[in-house]
């Protein structure tokens, strides 16, 4: 504590020694020690991290005194703390003057790496790339190259090149492993991977990252191994990484996105147990959501609970009728419903199915409410419902062609055989079911026959009489 408490008295005298020097004009006589306090002060602030204290000192230094054989360093100095204070282009302006200087300030490369700093803060990326790659090239072996090659490797990313960015963050993470920034060159590696395709390349430098579980990247990290791992087969572990992050992070940007991959992930990977219980939640969620119940009725099929499934789906039409998922819940509950041969429900759904915005749900919906009427004797209502199904441009050809035979069965069964045989004919030359291609033929034909007139009845031929002879026998 003592250490701690000397350290802070430091900072704090020389912090309050830079005001006064900043507040209070030297006189003539003492331009000469006032060169010397300036450089001291900026000097000590720099090296305590005092760099807006650092930055007025030695500003001062260099306006005031700009012969100063320090001048150089001071440069150097207000540039990192400009740059520090966001100010990048009077940084840059600074450490360009610095350079300018023979000799020049700092260590070996040092003003090149700050230079690079500058203009990649200033978004000229091309010349940061430039400048960073002239430090590692040059020495390999300086302090700087670390953070060089970590900032050519932004600076390629930057420049919309994953590639040279993937070898050079790579390069990075497997030349400098204990680095404090190889996690997060691990973590844009990864990244910039997924963004490729190359998924399976991304997991081990992801794993990487979220075993450092006090790293500020390593939540982000945990939630994109989770979904990598479930993107390249691996379930199990891809839902075990998903749920670790939503138990450690339940407030994280991400978190909403990872509990739908672990809905998800739960139904196609998840053990019975895992099933059930996630059922169970859905199910019990308040409030409820039509995603969520749209979940449940998969993890029932799953399971292969139908009664478990229509329970999700009626629940779904009920609580959410209009939602796209409702609608399409009702399309399986008409699909059911028909094939018990309850046809007024296969109606009641149908109706709601049939007013999606789903081209392919309407058709269907209306083709079922179609079969409905038929099996209802509703023949005028079957009629209008398959002319809407076969009319949805958007729908399957085979599905249209369907409606289309419906129609002519709904026209036959009024005797609007002109109409029937029309539909039938449709169906025959362009269907792409072969077998109701020829169902279409045989109808069409028997259309014909019942709608010919009938041939004209024959006359029994007239007996005429012999005409008697003349004059007896």
């Amino acid at each position: 504590m003592g250490g701690v408490t000397m350290k802070r008295r430091a900072l704090l005298i020389t912090a309050l020694a830079a005001l006064i020097l900043a507040a209070v004009p030297a006189p003539p006589v003492l331009a000469l020690d006032e060169a010397d306090r300036l450089w001291m002060v900026g000097e000590r602030a720099s090296a305590d991290g005092l760099l807006p204290v650092a930055r007025r000192a030695l500003e001062r230094l260099i306006a005031e005194f700009p012969s100063d054989r320090r001048v150089p360093e001071a440069l150097l100095l207000v540039g990192r703390a400009r740059l520090a204070a966001g100010d990048a282009a009077d940084a840059l302006e600074a450490f360009q003057r610095a350079a300018r200087s023979d000799p020049k300030p700092g260590r070996p490369l040092e003003l090149t790496f700050w230079e690079a700093e500058a203009l990649f803060r200033l978004r000229r990326f091309a010349e940061a790339r430039t400048a960073y790659d002239t430090v590692v090239k040059t020495d390999a072996a300086s302090p700087f190259a670390p953070d060089a090659l970590y900032g050519y490797a932004w600076s390629e990313s930057e420049l919309g090149r994953p590639e040279a960015a993937v070898e050079a963050f790579k390069q990075f993470a497997q030349t400098w492993p204990d680095h404090a920034q190889a996690p997060s060159a691990q973590f844009q590696l990864a990244r910039t991977l997924v963004e490729l395709k190359r998924v399976q390349e991304a997991v081990p430098f992801l794993d990487a990252v979220a075993k450092h579980s006090d790293h500020k990247l390593a939540p982000d990290a945990r939630y994109l191994l989770g979904w990598a791992r479930l993107e390249t087969g691996d379930g199990r572990a891809g839902l075990a990484d998903l749920r670790a992050f939503v138990n450690a992070n339940p407030s994280h940007p991400q978190a909403p996105a990872a509990r739908k991959l672990i809905q998800q992930a739960v139904v196609r990977y998840g053990d019975t147990s895992d099933l059930q219980e996630a059922y169970r939640s859905l199910m019990t969620r308040t409030p409820a959501t039509p995603e969520g119940l749209h979940d449940a009725s998969a993890i029932a099929a799953r399971l292969g609970r139908p009664r478990d499934q229509e329970a999700a789906w009626r629940r779904l039409v009920r609580e959410f009728p209009d939602h796209a998922l409702g609608r399409r819940a009702a399309l399986e509950l008409a699909s059911s419903a028909y094939k018990k041969k309850d046809w007024k429900e296969t109606l009641s759904h149908a109706r709601v199915a049939s007013r999606s915005e789903d081209e392919s749900v309407r058709a269907e919906a209306w083709l079922l409410a179609g079969e409905a009427e038929l099996k209802l004797r509703n023949f005028a209502s079957a009629e209008k419902a398959f002319q809407e199904a076969s009319g949805i441009g958007g729908a399957d050809a085979a599905l249209r062609y369907r409606a289309m035979a419906g129609l002519g069965l709904a026209h036959e069964e009024q005797r609007e055989w002109k109409a029937a045989l029309s539909a039938y004919e449709s169906v025959a030359e362009s269907s792409p079911d072969a077998t109701l291609r020829d169902w279409a033929k045989e109808r069409a034909e028997a259309v014909k026959k019942r709608a010919a007139p009938p041939p004209p009845a024959e006359k029994p031929p007239v007996e005429r009489k012999k005409p008697a002879r003349k004059g007896g026998s």
